[in-house]
């Protein structure tokens, strides 16, 4: 089962080591949900750092310039993201495999994001795992290198090795690091800061056709978070009987229906609280409690604070 409040976990550095050809979209998939996790659970969660092999600024392949905070040889850390994207075949050599294979000795896990499984095997760091790539190079990846089990899914974690194959499932590769460390309710926030509608998988990681009503479930849960929706008639309109819909969601985001909705309704309280000067009985409306008074109780309970100590510190 998933877990569902966040944890105490120790903040992770992350090492986002990148080449001439890195993709933006990958690059900022891997990044912007961390930095979103630290937004909203108000710690830092993560530090990250680009990085190069060399001092000098990386390119992107539409031509963003990127200066590395560091040389990898420098830095250790939680996680190394190898990010080459394009042309990655040319980055390859003694040189890269000598310094991912130092790498690999100063960081707790290595992550090969979309063609970084490439250099990861190249420098047998990948021999004996599960591991996936870009799919459009997953049979040449298979061939060249038959010590890997190469598999045709989204992303793998294999003990210490990630694998990615590509930029979206860069996205949710990161929101189930979240939702694995800090709690599925984080990671649900997470997903609605960035208007993800297939909000489970996103932080599932690809659930899957099992967990396709849960992802229902939630966008009705969404779209009726002013005048909210009985448990049993979501569970009617995603076509699945209450106790289906409570043991998969449980099973999905380790918590029943009724607290993912409240979450879902007091992370807009909370939103409104933050961002508006609405009087705290109008934004309780919204947010689908009658009673203001409710709503506190509720918004404490779940937040460890009150609307008003939230507003005074604003």
């Amino acid at each position: 089962m998933q877990k569902w409040t966040k944890s105490t976990s120790a903040m992770q550095h992350f090492g986002v080591l990148l080449f001439d050809g890195f993709s933006n979209h990958c690059l900022a998939n891997t990044v912007e949900p961390l930095r979103a996790a630290n937004t909203l659970s108000g710690r830092t969660l993560y530090k990250w750092q680009f990085l190069s092999l060399n001092a000098g600024p990386v390119t992107s392949s539409s031509g963003l310039q990127v200066s590395p905070h560091d040389r990898l040889g420098n830095v250790s850390g939680d996680l190394l993201a190898v990010m080459p994207s394009y042309g990655f075949r040319d980055h390859g050599g003694w040189r890269t495999q000598a310094s991912l294979r130092a790498a690999s000795q100063r960081f707790r896990i290595m992550a090969g994001m979309d063609t970084g499984s490439w250099l990861l095997a190249e420098a047998g760091l990948l021999d004996g795992h599960r591991a996936t790539i870009h799919w459009e190079e997953l049979t040449g990846f298979s061939e060249r290198f038959p010590e890997v089990e190469a598999c045709r899914e989204r992303y793998v974690i294999d003990g210490n090795r990630i694998t990615c194959s590509g930029a979206m499932a860069a996205f949710d590769l990161v929101m189930h690091l979240i939702g694995r460390d800090h709690g599925q309710a984080l990671a649900l926030e997470v997903a609605q800061l960035f208007m993800t509608r297939d909000s489970a998988r996103s932080h599932m990681g690809g659930a899957g056709s099992a967990s396709a009503f849960v992802n229902k479930a939630l966008a009705l849960m969404q779209e009726h978070l002013e005048t909210p929706l009985p448990i049993p008639e979501i569970a009617w309109r995603v076509g699945r009987s209450q106790k289906a819909l409570e043991s998969r969601m449980r099973a999905d985001l380790g918590a029943s229906p009724a607290q993912v909705y409240r979450r879902l309704r007091l992370n807009l309280a909370r939103k409104l609280v933050s961002e508006t000067d609405l009087p705290i009985g109008e934004i309780a409306l919204r947010a689908g409690y009658d009673d203001p008074s409710a709503m506190t109780r509720a918004f404490r309970a779940e937040f460890g604070t009150s609307p008003r100590a939230i507003r005074a510190a604003s």
